[in-house]
């Protein structure tokens, strides 16, 4: 086989001709990210998230032959943020609520997220309700989480060479679907191999539960002393010498405030840095004095969460979204695939422990007003940073906060960057 020269950000690499730039560009030590490759799979080049540029024009990357003489462009400023908007929108595109799911820890597209300091959409979530399929004798299938990466239909093969996933429908209304009847002939080892090899948490096995503590989790570490870059920092001046800090809670379970104390002693050293002002950990009910910083958990269900969320905006120079709930709605947000009417009449109305013949739905101008969805904070009013995690670990959220409020450099170690 011939070998030829390319050059990839510059940098002059030699691969077999005709190979795929994938696997061209590991073998010269450069990595290009994807969800949907697989080195023996013919490439469809479905997730985009390999987006390179090649003599000039973005190309998805796996369906690149290597050539003589290309120009090649993998890591440009350009290309980094596109790879990071094409995650994104996948984010929200599928209900992935990481907090929630089972495959959280060992699911390669919430690796990718964390590699690319992802820690938030700049897209609005869809809340798209669709089927969670457990009729299989075996898998479960949720098709929420599904980025039709095609590794399913490729790869689940019976004994006797029948596919067991397939394409159905077309264009928007494309979706995976499986055959029962191959389904239930796949042995448990085959099963568990769909499972796998799916990069998200679409294909679950029944009975068969990832449930590893963290730390022994696939990616809850990465490389060993791997740091994430806080590159979007913003630098706040302030005048007072005594840092002061506001916090609430609003649609959320408080669990972040308690990951705020989780720091133990080191809460002495912070208090000679710090006072708070406006929160729980005080008491204070109102604002005494103008903050430098808001730390904000939980999102916007009903009419008194975003006048709160207004309130800390006027009387904080920083305000910090705290979680997931704050930063695109977490768990309360599940409800948003459910219309507002369902979800009054099944919590009032048909719940088991309603009353006999109570028939009410409370609607008291003293109540404050259920929304139609639960809103991530940034949707309300303008928010300074995000600091994902359910909760977020208690070290990295302080160190965040000092090295806004006293401008220093701070990288994430990537066993703390987590949404989870």
């Amino acid at each position: 086989m011939k070998n030829i020269s390319f050059t990839i950000d510059g940098r002059e690499c030699t691969s077999v001709k005709g190979e795929n730039l994938i696997e061209a560009a590991r073998q010269n030590g450069i990595f290009i990210p994807t969800l949907c490759h697989f080195k023996h799979l013919n490439p469809i080049g479905s997730c985009r998230v390999c987006t390179v540029k090649v003599n000039g024009r973005t190309l998805a990357g796996c369906t690149i032959d290597v050539e003589e003489g290309m120009d090649i462009e993998v890591n440009t400023p350009e290309l980094l943020d596109a790879r990071k908007a094409i995650l994104e929108m996948m984010f929200v595109e599928g209900n992935h609520f990481c907090p929630s799911c089972e495959k959280s820890g060992d699911c390669k597209m919430q690796k990718l997220g964390y590699e690319m300091g992802m820690r938030f959409t700049r897209f609005p979530h869809l809340f798209v309700d669709r089927i969670v399929d457990a009729r299989p004798e075996r898998i479960v299938v949720n098709q929420n989480r599904c980025i039709k990466c095609k590794r399913c239909i490729e790869e689940v093969i019976t004994t006797d060479g029948y596919k067991v996933f397939n394409f159905t429908n077309k264009g928007n209304e494309t979706k995976v679907s499986i055959d029962y009847e191959q389904e239930a002939k796949l042995s448990d080892a085959q099963a568990e191999q769909a499972m796998h090899i799916c990069p998200t948490g679409s294909i679950l096995v029944k009975g068969k539960s990832f449930s590893k503590p963290f730390g022994d989790r696939q990616f809850d570490l990465g490389p060993k002393g791997k740091m994430i870059r806080l590159n979007e920092v913003k630098k706040y001046k302030t005048t007072n010498k005594k840092k002061r800090i506001a916090t609430t809670s609003l649609a959320g379970c408080f669990g972040c405030h308690m990951s705020l104390l989780d720091i133990d002693l080191g809460i002495l050293d912070l208090i000679e840095l710090v006072e708070f002002n406006k929160s729980p950990i005080t008491d204070i009910k109102k604002f005494t004095q103008r903050c430098d910083i808001g730390l904000i958990e939980g999102g916007c269900c009903n009419t008194d969460n975003i006048e709160v969320l207004r309130e800390f905006r006027k009387n904080c120079d920083v305000l910090v979204s705290v979680g997931e709930c704050a930063i695109w709605g977490g768990v309360p947000a599940i409800r948003n695939t459910v219309p507002l009417e369902e979800c009054l009449k099944e919590t009032y109305l048909n719940s088991i422990t309603s009353e006999e013949n109570e028939t009410i739905i409370p609607n008291h101008e003293d109540i404050p007003k259920i929304l139609n969805k639960v809103y991530p904070n940034r949707e309300i009013v303008a928010i300074d940073y995000h600091i994902p995690g359910c909760p977020p670990n208690a070290n990295h959220i302080w160190n965040v906060v000092k090295s806004i409020l006293f401008e220093e450099e701070y990288s994430i170690a990537y066993p703390e960057f987590k949404y989870d």
